[in-house]
């Protein structure tokens, strides 16, 4: 009995201490997380794609956006061969390459054919891309509509395959490929950022990276901020778009919570329209870049 007795002292005693320093740990992890701060120096860089500027082309283009508070324009990939006019024009406009839309695939179907076609043309679109100085190049692995795409396994570890081949490319390049996730009625395979940064992850190539969609997010995520999060050294584009996709600004949908994601992350990169507009887009697009920076003060 008193053997038992000293026993169970002494377990209680030992897990006392184990509760104590169980608690002391978790207390040190709660003072580490609330001294943790957002960045307070990050800027909001935001782009639009070119086709979304009204004007007879892109020097009209340029001009324009750069009128309507843009700090740059996503591309198209008929960049390829045409750099240094892509290059003077938006040098003389003061604006950046915000990214590169898009690299056609498919990319993870069984037809090698076809997975070596998708290889190629992104590599002609990184050296572009990488010439103008362009964050990355995206692409989706399939949509839906294509033929026998893999998924689950299989497609996934097709995909971190041909992405290993890119990514080398990209670094060379000077750009990046940027895996976008959509809304799974567009493509079932690649659906949240989080799924995609962790191909990032297992890729493990400092020239692939992803991007997140407000528009594909509202379907697929629980929260803007932590989709953000969850991407994190690897996001390195956004595109914006109200809950119809419109303008930013055309509807209720607040990009406060996604915007403070970013922050928190310190994100670097730019944030880019991929939408439609109701209205004149004379009148409207800066009306929504209004709207866009006051949402990035809100967070």
């Amino acid at each position: 009995m008193t053997d038992r007795r000293g026993f169970l002292t002494g377990a209680a005693a030992v897990g006392a201490g184990l509760v104590a320093a169980g608690a002391a740990r978790a207390q040190q992890t709660q003072e580490a997380e609330a001294a943790r701060v957002a960045p307070t120096n990050v800027q909001l860089l935001l782009g639009s794609q070119e086709g979304r500027i009204p004007g007879d082309g892109l020097a009209q283009k340029a001009q324009r956006a750069k009128e309507f508070g843009f700090d740059g324009l996503e591309l198209s990939p008929g960049i390829v061969g045409r750099v240094d006019e892509y290059k003077k024009i938006l040098g003389d406009n003061g604006l950046g390459v915000a990214a590169i839309c898009a690299a056609d695939g498919p990319y993870i179907v069984p037809d090698e054919a076809q997975q070596r076609r998708a290889v190629d043309n992104a590599k002609r679109i990184l050296d572009a891309a990488g010439e103008l100085g362009s964050p990355g190049v995206i692409m989706v692995p399939a949509f839906n509509g294509a033929q026998d795409h893999l998924v689950g396994w299989e497609g996934r570890e097709l995909l971190i395959t041909l992405l290993r081949e890119l990514g080398e490319h990209a670094v060379q390049a000077g750009s990046r490929m940027l895996l976008e996730p959509l809304n799974r009625g567009e493509a079932r395979f690649l659906r949240q950022v989080g799924d995609a940064a962790s191909i990032c992850r297992d890729v493990g190539s400092p020239g692939v990276g992803v991007m997140g969609d407000f528009y594909h997010m509202r379907h697929e995520e629980t929260s803007d901020m932590a989709a953000f999060i969850a991407g994190g050294e690897w996001l390195h584009h956004v595109h914006l778009a109200s809950w119809s996709r419109n303008l930013p600004g055309q509807d209720d949908r607040s990009f406060v919570d996604g915007f403070r994601g970013l922050k928190w992350i310190g994100y670097s990169d730019y944030c880019s329209l991929e939408c439609g507009v109701q209205g004149d887009p004379m009148v409207e697009l800066p009306k929504s870049v209004e709207f866009l920076r006051a949402q990035w003060e809100l967070a």
